[in-house]
């Protein structure tokens, strides 16, 4: 089975991939996060910072990454997000803007100016969306939806904006159901959603929850979540 973890900013995504691929011994796959490609792809910003050319930029590198680390895992995998998440950060942005925290002031349906240059995103939004809706359609038997139910993380690498947050939400799950792929909404504690996953889907566990937890949790605490502008090695690397 090739199952994905979909949901937006702070739903639960990668701890929960990290803990049910112990749990289940199904390979976990994943592409480098934006705060990991950042200071190869653009040296010395912070995603806020990037330029829509530069974002358009990253969302190619981390679907890129996804490819080739799905086509070698060809009997199955557990999918921390999948590349529907880094294009419908990027669409989204058409209504709220390059850097979605400009635009808190506007209301739930006022957009952020039509300028030429946010046209032209959108036209390459659209043609992204193409491209990565075949990718899903021909690659995901399901997806497992984590609900919008916790606080957003403040570590500087997501937007604060929860109207951001929840239009990514919205139609990422408005996408996978377009695309007719099984879409499984489990939410509650992240023993909860295991246990949820593994009877929705049939899945025999290996060790018990608890066990794949702490796994899952050593894991998630080495991922370096320094912000990307305090990266003293960031510039001297990529030059």
């Amino acid at each position: 089975m090739k199952l994905a973890i979909s949901g937006t900013y702070s739903s639960g995504k990668t701890l929960t991939s990290y803990a049910l691929s112990h749990y289940v011994d199904i390979p976990r796959t994943r592409a480098r996060t934006m705060r990991e490609l950042l200071p190869v792809a653009v040296p010395g910003k912070t995603l806020e910072e990037c330029t829509a050319a530069e974002l358009i930029q990253l969302i190619v590198r981390r679907h890129t990454e996804r490819l080739v680390q799905e086509s070698h895992l060809s009997t199955g995998f557990v999918s921390d997000g999948s590349s529907l998440q880094e294009w419908i950060y990027g669409s989204v942005r058409v209504v709220v803007g390059i850097n979605p925290n400009d635009s808190v002031h506007l209301g739930a349906l006022e957009t952020v100016e039509r300028t030429p240059q946010m046209v032209f995103f959108e036209q390459v939004m659209e043609q992204l969306g193409v491209a990565v809706k075949h990718h899903v359609k021909e690659t995901y038997d399901a997806f497992v939806h984590l609900p919008n139910e916790l606080e957003l993380a403040k570590d500087g690498h997501r937007p604060v904006n929860e109207r951001f947050r929840s239009m990514a939400d919205e139609a990422i799950a408005a996408t996978i159901d377009e695309l007719d792929i099984p879409r499984h909404v489990i939410g509650g504690t992240l023993s909860e959603r295991l246990d949820g996953i593994v009877d929705t889907f049939g899945l025999t566990p290996v060790t018990d929850v608890r066990t794949a937890i702490e796994r899952a949790q050593r894991e998630y605490a080495a991922i370096d979540m320094t912000i990307e502008s305090d990266r003293a090695w960031a510039t001297a690397t990529a030059s």
